[in-house]
């Protein structure tokens, strides 16, 4: 039963936010001197802390307490085919630490090693051992496949689906790691802070390097049976040939990513462009050749959009990755091309976090995990 207090007492906290010996008694249901107990264990295993006391109201001031965000730390990691980005989050979800390099690796092995020494560094930077590191969360493309310790659908990055993979990165990372699809967690980032707060049926398009999408359902991330759920970039877009042996890419994900921008941009003239983003900052500018670009990109990823909906029925469908988060170019002709080519539209925003979406995934994801696993370690003071 005491236990059961403690726990009542910090996840009024955390839900809640700083409070009151009266307070929480009067949110929870327990006693004052129950709670007033609770209050000491908690203190004394470093879960929560007194912030100072009342200066108002009626009585004497009372102290007030909230969690100690240093009881624990999470670590998130983004890897993507352009960059590799790190941060360090306190238990409040306060990023206390972060770091963010250019992606030059072209194996697995020195993917693995690049991304150990960006974690350890930033680990350092916060002040911090990676011992101190509660849980770590790597964003990535592809599926992870638990039995086979690898990630399947990952042509991006070279190597990287290699059987073994995930051992690598726990032998260099430590306990406590968790790999996710980086599309997922995107989506779980928008949805705990970003343009999906409070939606509980929503998808987060990621179109860069990739394309890929997180699905969340009655607010709980949606993997389906092996983890693929949407793994949009394989949807079929037309015929595909019967000759070809294909390059490892989907058919949308070969019209809609990056490279097919650059591609069709080169087709209209555009001779000098080398990234989307160009192509994009031409279109922003006004050049007609570039808005046609963003005409066609916006209807074909019109198709991917409306074939999801068709099937998961989404509140709202956010865009993000390098060319999603030029929603406002592509928006007018997306809704255009979407009104001529299904029934059900559903409202389509720019996500809010940018190349922050994943991470604020990975740490959102980390500290669920490590909020359990403060409370369940042992009291340090009766062990």
């Amino acid at each position: 039963m005491r236990v059961l207090n403690q726990r009542a007492v910090l996840e009024r906290l955390r839900a809640q936010g700083e409070a009151t010996r009266p307070q929480i008694a009067r949110d929870t249901g327990l006693s004052k001197p129950t709670v007033g107990q609770a209050l000491v264990d908690l203190e004394r295993r470093g879960l929560v802390r007194p912030i100072g006391r009342t200066s108002t109201g009626p009585g004497r001031s009372a102290v007030v307490y909230e969690p100690d965000p240093g009881a624990g730390y999470v670590l998130g990691v983004d890897i993507g085919r352009q960059r590799i980005r790190a941060a360090v989050a306190d238990l409040a979800g306060a990023v206390v630490a972060r770091a963010d390099e250019r992606n030059r690796c072209r194996s697995a092995g020195a993917l693995v090693r690049t991304v150990s020494e960006l974690a350890l560094r930033t680990v350092s930077d916060a002040g911090l051992d990676l011992a101190d590191v509660l849980v770590k969360v790597v964003g990535s493309p592809g599926v992870p496949d638990p039995g086979e310790r690898a990630l399947h659908h990952a042509p991006n990055l070279p190597g990287w689906e290699r059987s073994g993979l995930l051992d690598d990165l726990e032998s260099s990372l430590g306990p406590g790691l968790v790999v996710e699809n980086d599309a997922n967690l995107a989506a779980v980032g928008e949805h705990e802070r970003g343009a999906a707060r409070g939606v509980d049926v929503f998808v987060c398009v990621t179109v860069g390097t990739g394309v890929g999408m997180g699905i969340v359902l009655g607010g709980e991330l949606f993997r389906g049976a092996h983890g693929a759920a949407g793994e949009i970039g394989y949807l079929p877009f037309a015929d595909p040939d019967p000759n070809s042996d294909g390059d490892g890419r989907g058919r949308v994900e070969e019209v809609v990513a990056a490279h097919s921008v650059v591609a069709t941009a080169r087709e209209s003239g555009l001779t000098g462009v080398r990234t989307a983003r160009e192509v994009f900052a031409l279109a922003r500018g006004g050049d007609r050749r570039a808005l046609g670009v963003v005409e066609l990109e916006a209807r074909r990823l019109a198709f991917a959009v409306a074939s999801v909906t068709a099937v998961i029925d989404p509140e709202l469908v956010v865009l993000g990755g390098g060319i999603g988060s030029n929603t406002a170019l592509l928006l007018p002709p997306l809704e255009a091309a979407l009104r001529r080519i299904t029934p059900f539209a559903p409202r389509i925003v720019a996500g809010e976090l940018g190349d922050g979406a994943v991470l604020g995934g990975a740490v959102a994801t980390g500290l669920r995990t490590a909020r359990e696993l403060v409370f369940d370690r042992p009291d340090p003071t009766t062990s």
